[in-house]
């Protein structure tokens, strides 16, 4: 048996009146997703554990198996096993944000991907940081895009911290960092104001017309976690593919090998089919593949109604029709596709309602069959719910049948 997750992050919403009352999903073109939610089995997930802020990480984690409330710790942690970093137990990692903020003695969070700064102009930012304002205590490590991290060596993690992305168009003075170490912390997104301030970059930027990194914006810090492999859990060899940092780490921490493909991006612009290919690939020789595409997520932080919809439309045709296109050929298969949170966008932030899944089985025995579309409203219609998500990876791997037995049309 083959196991595929391709999942489109944050790709459930809300209805828009923009939309005839429909979410960007429901107003989508997406024949593929629909035909598995009408040949196979249509349901909703809940990823994000009560308490617990939504998120990417939190919400991969438990489609993974892991229960958040017990293994998750932060987002720099895992960001840092993707990079390479090893932490030592006293370490804390900060996710590192480049961001534009506007001006005045309080400025607006204006973007908080700084303008979708390249990998390139960032390392250079990122690397002068980490000379300039940088200690034997504080060290800057470059990412990808916009998305870095800082290590605090014994650095305290009991911190109030607001993601950037939440904040989008607001005075970021309230959401400053308060608690335990909160002084270092403001300190050094203080003095990466003063440096950026004529860095090269920001003038090549600036004559080019495009939003300049202005700051750094700290938060997701965390000590590393400890994580079960699930490849010795369930005796299976799986591989992650994402153009993101926060998913490979997990990857590394779940024992799945990290796929690169060129052109993957973490926005719009991502190569889709690559990611497809890819998985199709490695499926000749593992036994999971696990697909993850960031666009949708990024336009709902933006508020981007048309380029959410396009995401949508790009992760349906060229990653769902392409894995759909060329499964048949490995054997046995279970696909599921589903968004492991919404990101509404009209709150340009995620949100922890349950989210629509649809698993495809080869074998007739473990579909449903109810014609129904994949939606939101139309995946509430099915009645299936998995609650608490972290159980889904075990019953999709495990027990499908058994699911639908506990679950009749």
């Amino acid at each position: 048996m083959k196991y595929v997750i391709l999942l489109g992050d944050g790709m459930a919403d809300y209805p828009l009146a923009l939309l005839d009352g429909k979410t960007p999903l429901e107003y989508a073109r997406t024949p593929h997703m629909d035909r598995m939610a009408g040949q196979g089995t249509l349901g909703r997930i809940d990823t994000i554990p009560q308490g617990l802020q939504p998120g990417s990480d939190v919400a991969n984690l438990a489609v993974l198996g892991y229960d958040p409330r017990v293994c998750y710790t932060g987002r720099g942690p895992l960001e840092a096993a993707n990079m390479g970093i090893a932490l030592m137990p006293e370490d804390v990692a900060f996710r590192c944000n480049l961001v534009t903020l506007g001006n005045g003695a309080d400025p607006d969070m204006d973007d908080f991907t700084a303008g979708h700064i390249s990998s390139a102009e960032a390392k250079r930012i990122i690397c002068d940081l980490d000379k300039k304002i940088g200690s034997e205590t504080f060290r800057f490590h470059p990412g990808v895009g916009y998305r870095h991290l800082l290590v605090w060596k014994g650095g305290e993690v009991d911190l109030a911290v607001t993601p950037p992305h939440d904040i989008t168009g607001k005075p970021v003075g309230p959401y400053l960092p308060q608690g335990a170490g909160a002084g270092e912390i403001n300190r050094l997104m203080r003095l990466s104001r003063e440096v950026l301030a004529d860095h090269p970059v920001n003038r090549e930027r600036r004559d080019r017309g495009l939003k300049q990194a202005t700051s750094i914006w700290l938060w997701g810090q965390g000590r590393a976690p400890r994580l079960q492999r699930l490849t010795e859990k369930h005796r299976l060899r799986g591989a992650m593919i994402s153009a993101v940092d926060l998913l490979n780490g997990i990857g590394i921490y779940a024992g799945l090998d990290i796929l690169r493909v060129e052109g993957a991006t973490g926005y719009t612009d991502t190569n889709y089919r690559g990611k497809a290919q890819k998985a199709l690939s490695a499926l000749k020789e593992l036994d999971l593949v696990f697909v993850h595409v960031e666009a949708p997520d990024e336009m709902g932080h933006q508020g981007n109604v048309e380029g959410k919809i396009k995401a949508i439309e790009d992760f349906d045709e060229k990653v769902v029709g392409t894995v759909l296109e060329g499964i048949e050929a490995l054997g046995d298969f279970r696909v599921v596709v589903l968004s492991d949170h919404p990101t509404p966008l009209s709150l340009k932030t995620h949100t922890g309602d349950p989210s629509p899944f649809a698993v495809l089985s080869s074998s007739a025995g473990e579909n449903q069959t109810r014609g129904l579309a994949f939606g939101e409203r139309e995946a509430s219609l099915a009645g299936n719910i998995i609650s608490p998500g972290y159980l889904f990876l075990e019953t999709f791997i495990g027990n499908w049948r058994g699911f639908l037995e506990k679950n009749p049309r």
